[in-house]
């Protein structure tokens, strides 16, 4: 949440917010807040203002292995959702994904309810890497990691960023491959394979930003994000001022 949101909650005006910013009397984490706009957690860190700590709100983390078949919404008229995997009384916690994955393509999502954070872990400027397993209906060869390297040009003249591409295996009718993606375009990983000549015909999202999917995590399942995974989140916090 955003730490003028938080402290107005608290009913402190918008005056005394900004000079105890200036005065450096509002400390996240015992360091001095650097900007209204900062994102905080107090479920995760420490703020206190004017020497009185504020206990405010605590955000929701999940870690959902999502299956195919389901859409990255929180509702849709004709198609089961990924709220839908969740019991209703997490649903009802104003919690959204992270990001988008096609409706056949599963792994890993993230879902909240700290808006700011979602987007900042979108933001072009942090430059948050997603990787995917890919089944694709074709030969790829050491050619292609070269020109996913270089950064794939789209029929349109989109160019994307350089990428990483390993080819676990390849033949002429099926190969399977992990890329590595710093960017977030529709249809990404798909047009990227297109523009290469192949299909993809399978695709799992295995690792965003610093986060994993869980093995244990059967397709349609979540968890709670663990001690390890939210300190992740706090770094990401801290960088928000």
């Amino acid at each position: 949440m955003r730490l003028d949101r938080l402290l107005a909650q608290e009913k402190v005006s918008r005056k005394a917010m900004k000079q105890a910013l200036l005065k450096k009397e509002i400390l996240v984490d015992n360091c001095p807040a650097s900007s209204l706009a900062q994102n905080v957690d107090t479920g995760l860190q420490k703020l206190v203002f004017q020497g009185r700590q504020i206990q405010g709100y605590k955000h929701t983390y999940l870690m959902l292995h999502k299956p195919g078949g389901v859409v990255t919404a929180s509702q849709d008229k004709e198609l089961p959702t990924v709220m839908d995997l969740l019991p209703p009384d997490i649903q009802s916690n104003q919690l959204y994904a992270v990001g988008r994955l096609d409706r056949d393509t599963t792994g890993l999502l993230l879902l909240t309810d700290n808006g700011p954070l979602g987007f900042q872990l979108l933001h072009p400027q942090y430059h948050v890497d997603k990787s995917y397993q890919v089944v694709v209906n074709g030969l790829l060869t050491p050619d292609h990691i070269q020109q996913f390297k270089d950064g794939i040009v789209f029929l349109d003249g989109t160019t994307c960023k350089p990428a990483q591409l390993e080819i676990l295996s390849s033949s002429p009718t099926e190969s399977r491959a992990s890329i590595t993606i710093s960017e977030g375009k529709f249809h990404q990983v798909k047009k990227m394979f297109l523009s290469v000549g192949v299909k993809v015909t399978a695709l799992k999202r295995v690792h965003f930003g610093p986060w994993n999917l869980d093995d244990n995590l059967q397709e349609g399942d979540y968890r709670p994000l663990n001690s390890e995974e939210l300190a992740s989140i706090r770094d990401f916090l801290r960088k928000s001022g």
